[in-house]
């Protein structure tokens, strides 16, 4: 089964790592129009401005950063803000959105980091960071992958160890038939 806990947060050097702390996606958008979740908080500029994950896909809603500014913060609660040209107040460029599921388990994986809503999954109740349940943002951080190695490791040494001892009992039960049928 897919495992949908949150991994852990590790700090990056980039101002556009956004990680997620608690519950929620980002809405991605495709470039067949369908949208796409992702907690993979990785993101760049494109060419024309927009707020692209690393594939090049558009957050939704669109976020553009102007050629111009400078010091880009994301706030907890979503809240883009940049320095153009040589202001001292920071402009408002948009609000990150987070997606919430009813049973995210039952998001059906599309590669790249990247989730599309099924029936199983519910829809997506889109709200703003930390609020209703939602998880809120943290700048400059990316999360990591949730897989515990050494459970996995330990679980895989089990398997190997079940599957030698079925092997050994199989072994065990062939030389049995084998000298049963010698003694007929």
């Amino acid at each position: 089964p897919r495992v949908m806990t949150q991994g852990s947060v590790s700090p990056t050097e980039k101002e556009l790592d956004v990680a997620i702390s608690g519950e929620g996606y980002f809405p991605i958008q495709l470039p067949d129009g369908r949208t796409a979740y992702t907690r993979d908080g990785s993101f760049e500029r494109s060419a024309d401005g927009q707020l692209v994950n690393v594939d090049g896909y558009a957050i939704q809603p669109g976020i553009t950063i102007p050629e111009n500014a400078t010091a880009v913060s994301i706030s907890p609660d979503g809240t883009v803000e940049a320095f153009l040209d040589n202001s001292t107040t920071p402009t408002q460029l948009g609000q990150l959105q987070l997606a919430r599921f009813v049973n995210k388990a039952g998001l059906a994986s599309a590669g790249n980091n990247l989730f599309l809503e099924t029936a199983s999954s519910g829809p997506a109740q889109i709200g703003t960071p930390n609020t209703d349940g939602t998880g809120d943002l943290l700048q400059g951080y990316l999360e990591s992958s949730n897989v515990n190695s050494v459970t996995e490791i330990a679980d895989l040494i089990a398997a190997q160890r079940a599957y030698e001892m079925n092997a050994r009992v199989i072994s065990g039960a062939d030389e049995m038939m084998q000298a049963t049928s010698q003694l007929r």
